[in-house]
């Protein structure tokens, strides 16, 4: 059973990617933990039934359809944020994108560009308006999503590799500029957790799964809303010194 005491009430969160996996699970931990949350990613579907749900269990919760590859709906989407609920006061930036392993030299331009548009541009879109946002405020929290692969180098995902170590650079630089304008900015780095997107590539590829488990010293797959819990600790006061940092949530694999 997890202990909930609302240690987010009060903020005002904006989760990007929260569609499904990993930022659908952070909808319901920051609402479970008191936050009022605006959702957004692609899917509107999803996303309207999610606030759905969230609303019927007593949550403030509203969604706004945005594509974080494109710099406009960024823009929109914290507009919308600050407009609904009167303010930001903390930001998940969780959109990624993964594809196919593939050989560094028969990658295509085409998958370079979709995986650095979403995991990179992505968060360089809405890091500018969520910084200028919680600058009006006074203040904020944001917390980027990397990747184990941020930290360490598997092959055949050149691309992803590049964008995960990417996400991590911009987010020390970030908190570095905006440290001593009160916004925190940090990352975390998700070992192989369970998603669409894992769960496609666990199909494809018989016997990964096991290899993985094999390799990490919690030898199972994680929930995502291990990964989430992560994420709402950052933005929350709880972690009011912590700037800069890659908070890694992998069951000790990038320790071996």
């Amino acid at each position: 059973m997890v202990d909930t005491s609302g240690f987010l009430t009060g903020k005002r969160v904006l989760i990007v990617g929260a569609s499904s996996g990993i930022g659908a699970a952070a909808a319901r931990v920051f609402a479970r933990e008191g936050a009022a949350v605006v959702l957004t990613a692609r899917r509107e579907e999803r996303l309207a039934a999610l606030a759905g749900e969230l609303r019927d269990g007593g949550a403030r919760a509203a969604y706004v359809v945005a594509d974080a590859a494109v710099p406009g709906d960024a823009v929109r989407a914290v507009e919308f944020a600050v407009e609904r609920f009167g303010g930001l006061d903390a930001a998940f930036n969780n959109a990624g994108f993964g594809a196919p392993r593939t050989p560094l030299h028969l990658m295509e331009d085409q998958v370079y560009d979709e995986i650095m548009d979403t995991n990179v541009r992505g968060v360089f879109n809405f890091l500018r308006p969520q910084l200028a946002a919680m600058l009006a405020g006074g203040g904020g929290a944001i917390v980027n999503t990397s990747s184990t692969g941020g930290l360490v180098a598997t092959p055949v995902a050149a691309p992803y590799v590049a964008s995960k170590h990417a996400v991590i650079g911009l987010t020390k630089a970030a908190a570095a500029e905006y440290g001593g304008r009160n916004i925190r900015v940090n990352a975390i780095a998700p070992g192989t957790t369970r998603s669409e997107m894992v769960a496609d590539w666990f199909a494809l590829n018989p016997g990964v799964e096991e290899m993985l488990h094999r390799a990490t010293p919690q030898p199972r797959t994680a929930e995502p809303e291990e990964i989430a819990e992560a994420a709402a600790w950052l933005c929350s006061d709880r972690a009011s010194y912590v700037t800069g940092s890659t908070l890694v949530v992998d069951g000790g694999f990038t320790i071996l």
